[in-house]
């Protein structure tokens, strides 16, 4: 059956590594976030689109659960418990599904992603959906069950079958899915097939013989399997029994559970099962090309967990990975070999060859009861359950290129290198590429104008994954203040290593050196004339014109390092441009600079670079004359008669200072 590349969807929110079910539980979510770097660290995110599903709220939680059990799990917490201690009972929770801070918003982000990848792939905006923190199939409709709370799987199924007629659900954790399996126990639109460990085993369901009833008999397929499994003989029985049922049921969406703790050497499972061997069911499921969903489950060793998640994204993408693993956020857990593989043991196999045609053949035989796929009448496709939206809405209009829009796009298989233009802009700016990859990262001394998504915080991510919808200007300026602010420099005099920071006084002044240029301010009204207030602004930004050319003439002209600058050879070059920014404010403070027009100084043709590059050059040679005005007139001052009043000097000195001014003046314009 051909088999090609597949548009993945990848759902990930950043802070479900956060919850913690409690010291010494084995269930740990962090595993996700370990996963996700992996998956950042080999460059998968190129390929897919990724997003950060919204929580699925309780109005969406109760299409399953019962609207009491949902109430008591949005209410209870590690500070009120003691009051609760009936429901706990009622509800099973307390033990294996302790209370924990965060308790119901970690369920809510898991059956939210899985709802989401359902959603899209009825809108056929993905082939194949992946949510690794889903996958949760013990929780039941009014008790948690297996560390679950909230059956996100049955839920995401739900919302498949407002547009398939048909779903198979396939179950690969070594613990039975008795609660998906519970869930459509009686129909046949939904068909589960579980292979997992049974016998004196949690939960204790998945026999051969429990096939359904009414409607759903011969609906519910369990293979029940011993201790030790290796891939060989999981293989043998795998494959036989998922293409007879595609074969007869003919299912028109997919949902695998790939829980890991069937692996071997998981904490809590008795499986031999290596990475290839737990990938090469999804692997041979993606080659039907019918819609899929991928989920997570159990697993309970993470460093393995994550190993094998990570692989088994790139096998849904179709990409090949490097047998060692690059750097990343967890690169330490997986030592002391640091490769991404996961290798059976010498575990004895417990499934012999005759118990293992006994198993096949009575599923098959099972399977041969199954009337041709049943039907659905047509019938209107119903309306999406309360509080779900299509995010595309939520779009901002005044936004070029959305942040959810630079997260769906994916690297073309012809491009050799990141871009640097708007498509390669969503590996500078996307939050999944900077903090999901970066971990909580502290921001950087790196240029802001090198990085293809303008300045941010490296490493950062808003608080709530969004980002704030800011102007070209006002990202530029931000930029400039986290330049100045973190860039140490050395003042003379000082020890080495001890430095100052630049003033709040330069960083504003930079500014507004910065948004004047940006936008060639022109100080005339349509009239042709200055109000009061333009020329006392435009006197505001004369006389702060010098303390901009202080602070620009320090930038590194090269772009590189800030701290390059602050050199022994570089200490006097950078009084030396200090002194003549001081003539110039000086000058401009002194000579009436300020007084001049608007169209002289500032150039009222925003236009066109040419003139605002003329204006700067005629501002350059009136200084430069005034300069040597100055010096002449000190050249004077000092060859004057000795016994000359000063009052009377400096009063002289001041009226020739003024007539050359106004003799300039005249002759430049």
């Amino acid at each position: 059956m051909p088999d090609g590349k597949k548009k993945v969807s990848y759902f990930y929110d950043p802070n479900v590594g956060n919850y913690h079910y409690g010291p010494g539980h084995p269930m740990k979510p962090h595993r996700i976030r370990m996963t996700h770097s992996l998956v950042m660290a080999y460059g998968l995110y190129k390929h897919m689109s990724i997003f950060r599903p919204r929580p699925a709220s309780q109005e969406e939680m109760t299409q399953f659960h019962s609207d009491d059990y949902i109430e008591f799990l949005s209410r209870i917490t590690p500070d009120n418990m003691e009051s609760y201690l009936r429901n706990q009972s009622k509800f099973n929770v307390g033990d294996d599904c302790p209370v924990f801070d965060g308790m119901f918003d970690y369920s809510a982000m898991s059956a939210g992603g899985s709802m989401e990848g359902a959603a899209q792939l009825n809108r056929e905006k993905c082939d194949i959906a992946i949510n690794w923190s889903g996958g949760l199939h013990h929780a039941k409709k009014t008790e948690a069950s297996g560390f679950c709370y909230v059956n996100d799987i049955v839920l995401a199924i739900l919302e498949l079958l407002r547009v398939h007629q048909r779903v198979l659900y396939v179950d690969i954790d070594i613990h039975h899915g008795d609660g998906v399996e519970e869930a459509f126990y009686v129909t046949d639109r939904v068909m589960t097939v579980s292979f997992h460990k049974y016998g004196e085993y949690f939960p204790g369901t998945g026999d051969l013989r429990d096939v359904g009833v009414s409607k759903g008999r011969y609906y519910a397929v369990n293979v029940p399997l011993r201790d030790g499994m290796n891939d060989d003989t999981f293989k043998q029985i795998f494959q036989p029994i998922i293409d007879r049922v595609i074969q007869l049921y003919r299912p028109e969406a997919i949902v695998l559970q790939c829980g890991a703790d069937s692996l071997s050497g998981d904490r809590l499972g008795c499986f031999n099962l290596s990475m290839q061997g737990h990938s090469d069911c999804l692997r041979y499921i993606r080659r039907y090309n019918i819609p899929l969903l991928v989920l997570g489950g159990g697993g309970y060793t993470i460093k393995n967990v994550s190993r094998t998640w990570a692989y088994e994204t790139s096998v849904a993408l179709d990409r090949v990975l490097d047998k060692d693993i690059p750097s990343c956020d967890y690169y330490e857990y997986f030592g002391p070999e640091h490769t991404l593989n996961v290798e059976p043991s010498t575990m004895e196999n417990m499934n012999t060859a005759e118990y293992i045609d006994k198993i096949r053949s009575r599923v098959l035989q099972n399977l041969s009861h199954l009337a041709p796929a049943p039907s659905v009448p047509m019938q209107q496709i119903p309306d999406p359950p309360l509080g779900d939206m299509d995010l595309d809405d939520e779009l901002n209009p005044d936004e070029r290129i959305s942040q959810r829009e630079l997260d769906e796009k994916t690297a073309r298989e012809e491009e050799y290198y990141d871009s640097e233009d708007e498509s390669g802009e969503r590996y500078a700016r996307s939050f999944r590429h900077k903090l999901l990859a970066n971990g909580d990262a502290g921001e950087t001394d790196e240029d802001p104008s090198t990085r293809g998504g303008g300045p941010q915080e490296n490493g950062r991510i808003p608080e709530g994954g969004e980002q704030t919808n800011r102007s070209e200007a006002t990202n530029d300026l931000n930029g400039t203040r986290r330049e100045a602010r973190a860039s140490p420099r050395t003042e003379p005099g000082q020890p080495p290593g001890e430095h100052s920071k630049i003033t709040d006084d330069e960083i504003k002044t930079a500014r507004l050196s910065q948004w004047r240029t940006k936008h060639a301010v022109a100080w005339l009204d349509k009239n042709g004339r200055q109000s009061p207030q333009q020329r006392r602004q435009q006197k505001r930004l004369s006389e702060s014109f010098g303390l901009a050319a202080r602070v620009s003439s320090d930038w590194p002209s090269d772009g590189g390092s800030r701290s390059s600058m602050y050199t022994s050879e570089g200490s006097s070059r950078r009084h030396k441009s200090r002194r003549r920014a001081s003539d110039s404010a000086a000058l401009v403070a002194d000579d009436g600079l300020d007084d001049m027009s608007g169209n002289e100084f500032f150039s009222n043709s925003h236009h066109s670079r040419k003139s605002r590059s003329e204006s700067a050059r005629l501002h350059g040679r009136r200084v430069a004359e005034l300069r040597g005005h100055r010096r002449k007139r000190r050249a004077r001052s000092s060859s004057s008669d000795s016994s000359l009043d000063r009052d009377t000097s400096s009063t002289t000195s001041v009226e020739e200072l003024k007539s050359l001014h106004q003799s300039m003046n005249e002759s430049i314009s």
